[in-house]
Formats: structure tokens, C-alpha cells, sequence
């Protein structure tokens, strides 16, 4: 039976997982972690670190079932899934340069200067470069790590009393101690997905975050049509940036800034977006996009044409304390409402749990789509009185 790599077993890989099932492959997992949420749906496991690339190539070099790598859900796996494609001798869509955009937010940025697009002012370097050349920046500033994802290492700084600090975050948590600090940009705050293929864009959903307040890390994210005229200038600096750096075939996950008229792009990585985002895009548009990208990833061209444009939304199912997860009740009635396409689950009973501050954090998530957007909150509304999360604090 011919056999995918996923490289990471975070809950991002999920759907990678029940996708490649589904068109009748079977996978391995490679992770550090054996009780990783995707190493429970894979065919194999491998306890391996996805950065040990020796290691990874050795264990599959000569095996002639294993027909492709993917690496979903995160940027961090992205540099091994090119090396070992390449030594393996499989498919991979993603040039040096599609590789360093996606991984290093300075060279994003470099990138997007060259193009001519618009955005923040910026420093880069390590810690004691950037405390060097910050002085030109005007603040209010964000300082974040280039190359880490989940939002860690963030810091808003108003001023430049609360550098130090921010930048001494961001380089702890940074692979390779690197920093960048960029005049913060304000306006409407943005997520996107997207599919290109051959150059252009075929498929983007852009989408709102749901922020419970006080805490600012999104609880779920609003995916919606949107106007004509925005939706042109982000496939034009899209393609823009993708033609410049190689990249033809695949997905991508964006942030950006619409501030007025102008379109700001933060960052992008050429991959399946995390936290449901890739599964909303394909529901968006009736088009299994995560199979999509493991038709790529072993070398086939998938049919990217639309069935229909609707709304669609994710929810993060999450705990409000700190513990051992007992129960997730009315996960089965949920997934029964009309509307609800998909419950995710990510945490077992019996696992510890910590309230819902950044991503990683999530017991699963919810997706869910229809006609508009007073139905899909009608939904969501319906799921949140459904699931019931219990935990014992001990």
C-alpha cells in the first residue's frame, strides 16, 4: 500500500491524515512525541525528531511504498519536509526561496520591499542588533521571534522602555535567536487561506478573528466572501510574491492588514494553515482543499474548481481552568447539527489541560458552514450549549 510521510504529529495534522485515508493511502508519522494527536490516526509511527533529517531519511531511505512528504499545520517542519523529500526522491513543490519566505519574517519582508508592496518600517538581526538599530523605528511596535510560530514570543511595546524585554522574549523562543521589530500596523486584522495552482490563485478565504476578551488569542476565526476589490488586491500581491520566490502549486496560509484602501501582508507560509483553517477553506468552496495538497505532495494535480461559495467558521473547543481533562460530553449531538461539517478532537480524557491563552492550548475545534453569517453563528451558538467540557483541578 503506497505510504505518506507527515512530518509532525500536532493537532494540525489531523485532517492530513484522514485525508490521505480517505484517498486510500496509508501514512507515517514522524514526531518527538509518541502521544502526539496525529501519531493516534496514522498506519506508522516513527519516534523520531522531524529535525533530525538523518535520522528520518535513514528510516525510510529505500522503502519503495512511501510515495510523498507533507508537513501541515505549522512552518516549523517545512525546512526538514524539503531535504528529505529531495533524498527520498519525492515530490516537493516548494523552492529555497517559497521555503525562507514561509520561515523567515524578514525575508518576507525583504520580499515584499523588492516587489514594491506596502508595509511596516523594520529591524531584524539578533538581540543586540536590533536593541542596536530599533532607534529608527516609531512606536508603537511588535517584536516577534522570525522563525517561531503559535504566537510565541509576541510583545506589543508602546514605547521603547518595554524593548528589552520583548526582544530578550522573542529571541528565547526564536531556532536560530532571531528577532524582528516592526512598526505596528493598524486596521483590519486578517487571516487567509489559499490554493494556488500554476501560479495563480484558484481558491482564498479570508477571515476575521474571534477573540473572547480579555484574552486576545482568537477563539476561532469568521471565514466569508468578500468584495471584489479586496479580494483582487490580495490575489495581486499573492501571486506577486509567489511568482518571486518559485512557488506555482500548493496552499498557503496569510496575515495581513487592510488599513484604508491598502492591503498590508504580515506574513504567509506555503503550507496547510493550522487551527481548522486549510478544512474552512474547503468548505468555503466545496472543494476538498487538504486533499488537495496531499494530491501534491504525491505528485498529482487536484480539481480546484468550486462548487459553491459560502460562510464558513471554526471554534476552538477550549477549558476555562486548569487540570485533568474528564469529559467532553455532546461531541456526537454537535457533529449532528445541521450546519456542523466536523468536530475535531485533540485531547483524550485523562490529559492535562491549561486554559485557552495561545493556540496550542485547544481541546479541538468545531467547523461548521452555511449560507450566511447569521446561520453559521446560529450553529455555533447551537454547538457551544452542546459540548460540555469537564475537568477535574485537583
Amino acid at each position: 500500500m503506497k505510504r505518506l510521510v507527515i512530518l509532525g504529529g500536532s493537532d494540525g495534522t489531523i485532517s492530513s491524515f484522514r485525508a490521505a485515508r480517505r484517498l486510500g493511502l496509508a501514512t507515517v508519522c514522524v514526531d518527538m512525541r509518541a502521544d502526539a494527536p496525529g501519531a493516534r490516526e496514522a498506519d506508522e509511527f516513527l519516534h523520531l525528531s522531524t529535525r533530525d533529517v538523518e535520522a528520518v531519511t535513514a528510516a525510510l531511505l529505500g522503502r519503495d511504498d512511501v510515495v510523498g512528504v507533507l508537513a501541515p499545520g505549522t512552518d516549523i517542519n517545512l525546512p526538514a519536509l524539503v531535504e528529505v523529500a529531495r533524498r527520498l526522491g519525492v515530490p516537493c513543490g516548494l523552492s529555497d526561496a517559497a521555503l525562507r519566505v514561509s520561515v523567515d519574517k524578514a525575508y518576507f519582508r525583504e520580499v515584499c520591499e523588492r516587489l514594491g508592496l506596502g508595509g511596516p518600517a523594520y529591524v531584524s538581526g539578533t538581540a543586540r542588533e536590533v536593541m542596536r538599530d530599533a532607534g529608527r523605528l516609531t512606536f508603537p511596535a511588535i517584536v516577534k521571534p522570525v522563525d517561531s510560530g503559535s504566537s510565541r514570543g509576541i510583545t506589543v511595546c508602546a514605547g521603547p522602555s518595554g524593548l528589552v524585554g520583548a526582544v530578550e522574549a522573542a529571541s528565547a523562543v526564536s531556532p536560530s535567536a532571531t528577532v524582528i521589530v516592526e512598526e505596528l500596523v493598524t486596521g483590519r486584522d486578517l487571516c487567509g487561506e489559499a490554493f494556488l495552482q500554476d501560479g495563480r490563485v484558484a481558491l482564498l478565504g479570508l477571515s476575521d478573528r474571534v477573540v473572547a476578551a480579555p484574552r486576545v488569542v482568537a477563539v476561532g476565526h469568521d471565514m466569508a466572501p468578500r468584495d471584489a476589490a479586496l479580494t483582487a488586491e490580495v490575489t495581486r500581491q499573492l501571486e506577486a510574491v509567489c511568482a518571486a520566490v518559485g512557488y506555482t502549486d500548493g496552499p498557503l496560509n496569510l496575515d495581513l492588514f487592510v488599513t484604508g484602501d491598502a492591503v498590508v501582508l504580515i506574513e504567509m507560509g506555503a503550507r496547510i494553515g493550522g487551527n481548522g483553517m486549510g478544512e474552512a477553506l474547503g468548505l468555503m468552496y466545496g472543494v476538498d482543499t487538504v486533499a488537495a495538497a496531499v494530491l501534491l505532495a504525491i505528485g498529482e494535480r487536484p480539481d480546484l474548481t468550486p462548487r459553491w461559495s459560502r460562510h464558513a467558521s471554526v471554534r476552538m473547543l477550549r477549558s476555562e481552568s486548569a487540570g485533568t481533562l474528564v469529559a467532553l460530553d455532546g461531541l456526537r449531538e454537535a457533529l449532528a447539527l445541521p450546519g456542523v461539517a466536523d468536530v475535531v478532537v485533540t485531547t483524550r480524557p485523562g490529559e492535562p489541560v491549561v486554559p485557552y491563552t495561545e493556540c496550542r492550548a485547544k481541546l479541538g475545534y468545531v467547523l461548521a458552514s452555511g449560507e450566511s453569517a447569521t446561520a453559521v453563528a446560529e450553529v455555533l451558538a447551537a454547538v457551544e450549549d452542546t459540548v460540555r467540557v469537564s475537568v477535574d483541578a485537583g
